[in-house]
């Protein structure tokens, strides 16, 4: 018999692992438990835990792939086609989902795990050095915000789907579990709650992030979440000041060619191009690309290519392209028809990048009527020239989304963009609840206090 294990002990125990693995003592005696102080003892400790946190981020079920291809597919609206066997990702592609569905299981988990994992580092603030504190608060800050958006985004109703304060959205655990009992077993805190907490811990992230960090989050990695956040909950002013404060920085520029935004391993020697934001770095040594293993496929003329093919683009998708638009052309063709965006086996795993944030401003600008950092025409046309095209001469709302829509593709906007602009996928309705990924069977099984989402016995 499979031994069941609720998401807190998985928590605890790699939790704690990663705060104590590096410990050269040999002498330790081996336990099923580690007390607290032992564990978390130094800065280096806390640090090494953080380490932690942005390795939980990176997993293939994570920020690794999953919630990206799970919004894909769910978002998919006859553009995108499914040829792979895993069970899991037919359910999302036929929007027929189990409550065993094995991706709706380990992205609960993992996610769970790694928010343990920035309690740990939490909890532990008063023992770091104090030139690394706020820093290191703000990044375990970012990084547990960030993961209550995507599952409040995927496991529950969209903001503004009936009444956000009674919706269930997903449980709030702030402090370490370091122990399961029954008061561990909580209920699903409301949507509403849910994103007042994404919004507290992101906010303070960005006050106490630097406006640089090498390969982690930075003060404008926690602006571009904002921003999402705040277009989700169609907050326009708020969206577009953050959007407005990452352009405006200058850390980041828009690259010349569209081309030139997705080989980071093959064509960049694994560094981030000037447009990204923020991403999860992936190496020969490690960390896995998932993008790249349902989206990607093997061209023998372009060597470090792989994937297993699964994901397929189809004619309707490529039929919105302009004439001349590089994006439209950014496609391989074999027996079947895939993005260039996730073909390099060791590409980073992209989370934001400049257009995204030149795209919600002027979204956000044209609905509420303001010229705040630019005109929504010339922000529209940044993105336009550069794949190409023709300067607009003209914008609308739906001009602004279709720009989103083709310049985006394909990396975990669809289901999401669907939602907040209360848009069909298909046949069904944004609030369908198959649009909605179960709570995880097992979960329910363990905590009674959880409840299903609706259309899953």
């Amino acid at each position: 018999m499979k031994k069941k294990v609720y998401i807190y002990a998985w928590a605890l125990s790699a939790g704690l692992f990663l705060a104590t693995g590096c410990d050269s003592k040999l002498d330790v005696k081996p336990t099923q438990s580690i007390d607290e102080n032992a564990a978390l003892s130094t800065s280096k400790d806390v640090e090494v835990t953080l380490i932690g946190c942005y390795d939980g981020l990176q997993d293939i079920d994570v920020y690794g792939g999953a919630f990206q291809f799970a919004s894909e597919l769910l978002g998919n609206d006859g553009e995108l086609g499914f040829g792979g066997t895993f069970q899991n990702m037919l359910e999302m592609y036929n929007k027929e989902i189990t409550t065993a569905n094995a991706t709706a299981l380990s992205t609960w988990r993992d996610s769970y795990v790694t928010i343990n994992r920035c309690n740990n580092v939490l909890s532990a603030l008063d023992i770091v050095d104090e030139d690394k504190r706020a820093r290191i608060e703000g990044e375990a800050r970012f990084i547990r915000g960030s993961l209550y958006f995507d599952l409040v985004r995927l496991y529950a109703k969209a903001w503004g789907d009936g009444d956000n304060g009674s919706n269930p959205g997903v449980p709030l655990v702030l402090k370490p579990t370091r122990g399961v009992t029954d008061a561990d077993k909580i209920p699903r805190n409301s949507v509403a709650e849910v994103y007042t907490q994404v919004l507290a811990d992101l906010t303070a992230a960005k006050s106490l992030l630097p406006e640089t960090n090498t390969n982690y989050a930075n003060k404008y990695a926690a602006s571009a979440q904002l921003s999402r956040v705040y277009l989700m909950q169609s907050n326009f002013a708020l969206a577009r000041d953050e959007a407005n404060t990452v352009i405006e920085s200058g850390e980041f520029s828009l690259v010349p060619e569209f081309g030139s935004l997705f080989f980071t391993f093959l064509n960049n020697g694994g560094s981030n191009p000037d447009e990204y934001i923020f991403s999860m770095i992936v190496t020969q040594q490690d960390g896995v690309n998932e993008m790249n293993t349902f989206f990607g496929t093997t061209i023998t003329s372009i060597p470090g290519t792989a994937g297993r093919g699964d994901i397929r683009v189809l004619p309707k998708h490529r039929a919105l392209y302009e004439t001349g638009d590089a994006r439209g052309a950014f496609f391989v063709s074999t027996n079947n028809t895939f993005t260039q965006k996730h073909l390099d086996k060791f590409g980073n795993v992209l989370q934001f990048r400049l257009a995204e944030m030149y795209l919600t401003r002027a979204e956000t600008n044209f609905r509420l009527g303001t010229v705040i950092g630019a005109a929504p025409l010339a922000d529209l046309n940044m993105i336009r020239t550069r794949a190409g095209l023709k300067a607009a001469t003209a914008v609308t709302l739906a001009s602004i989304q279709k720009e989103r829509h083709l310049e985006l593709a394909f990396e975990g906007h669809a289901l999401h963009d669907a939602k907040r602009n209360k848009q069909s996928v298909g046949a069904l309705a944004f609030n369908s609840p198959k649009l909605i990924l179960p709570i995880p069977q097992r979960e329910i099984d363990v905590n009674k206090q959880l409840v299903q989402n609706e259309g899953y016995n």
